[in-house]
């Protein structure tokens, strides 16, 4: 008897976080799953009786929705030029902080971090009135230099381009923490050896951090990927979308549509294109990290 219950005692100690996992996060997406195959919307909300089965039709209907359409398009623009950019910005910073000697760069760290842990909503207001063409500071400093102002959050092309900078700016100071945990994890008996080879800095970094920091910069890829295909915060504060749409994210089309105009369904199958689309993402992420561990 004693011996039975110390083999069932861990399960007793998980059980409350299974728990929660299945209630918090498993079910709603059975139930998603589910609302996504039917019409619902406030009245069907308010009676399930309204509520009626229409098949693949919400996915059908999304998929030809123009502006699902130019909402997957803004959200792959956001992934190719943020994940790239947020990479080799933290992992730069990380590389500069981490040789640098003087106690100065312990300050350099806390400056870099304290983005990410800012309050998103007051973030956005704040860039949001840097931006402004009309008294924003951004189009001040290129007035008082003689430049011509931009349209930051006035033109499609370049509102996207101006909400990957405010985020970029928000995402490096995690990013680089980790890549400085992974650094200082690395045997320094491989730089002495080098040193002694007579390498220098450039083609240590390239030769021993780099390759030593594949799991890091893997981690980083993934959590970066699959934060900008669910983008959703800065063009919700600062753009609404707009303009013309210009700005939409897949997540931020999901919310307008299910939170705005009420189309649960019709946001339910939007947001499982979505979930497919990140877990497509993350198998190939890991199938080319697997081929590239292989070697």
């Amino acid at each position: 008897m004693k011996g039975f219950t110390s083999r069932k005692a861990p399960y007793f100690f998980i059980a409350p976080a299974i728990i929660l996992l299945l209630v918090f996060s498993l079910l709603p997406i059975f139930v998603a799953l589910f609302i996504s195959f039917t019409n619902m919307d406030l009245a069907g909300l308010a009676d399930y009786s309204n509520l009626s089965f229409i098949g693949f039709k919400n996915y059908i209907n999304v998929l030809s929705d123009p502006v699902f359409l130019k909402a997957i398009f803004n959200t792959l623009f956001y992934v190719i030029i943020g994940v790239p950019l947020v990479i080799v910005t933290s992992l730069g910073v990380a590389l500069l902080i981490n040789l640098g000697t003087s106690k100065i760069f312990k300050v350099f760290r806390v400056v870099y971090y304290l983005p990410s842990v800012t309050n998103v909503v007051a973030v956005a207001v704040v860039w949001t009135y840097l931006y402004n063409p009309a008294f924003g500071l951004f189009n001040y400093i290129l007035e008082s230099m003689n430049l011509s102002a931009i349209p930051w959050l006035t033109d499609p092309t370049v509102a996207k381009l101006s909400l990957i900078l405010m985020a970029l700016w928000r995402a490096v100071g995690l990013n680089m923490i980790i890549f400085i945990a992974a650094l200082q994890g690395i045997p320094k008996s491989y730089y002495e050896a080098a040193q002694l080879d007579g390498a220098n800095t450039w083609q240590q970094v390239t030769k021993i951090t780099i390759p030593m920091l594949r799991f890091a910069i893997f981690f980083v890829s993934i959590t970066t990927m699959i934060g900008w295909l669910q983008f959703f915060e800065e063009p919700f504060i600062m753009t609404k979308g707009g303009p013309l749409d210009g700005t939409m994210s897949a997540a931020l089309f999901i919310y307008k549509n299910g939170f705005q105009l009420s189309n649960f369904g019709y946001a339910a199958a939007g947001s499982f294109i979505l979930f497919i689309a990140v877990i497509a993402v993350t198998l190939v992420q890991y199938r080319v990290q697997a081929k590239e561990s292989d070697y």
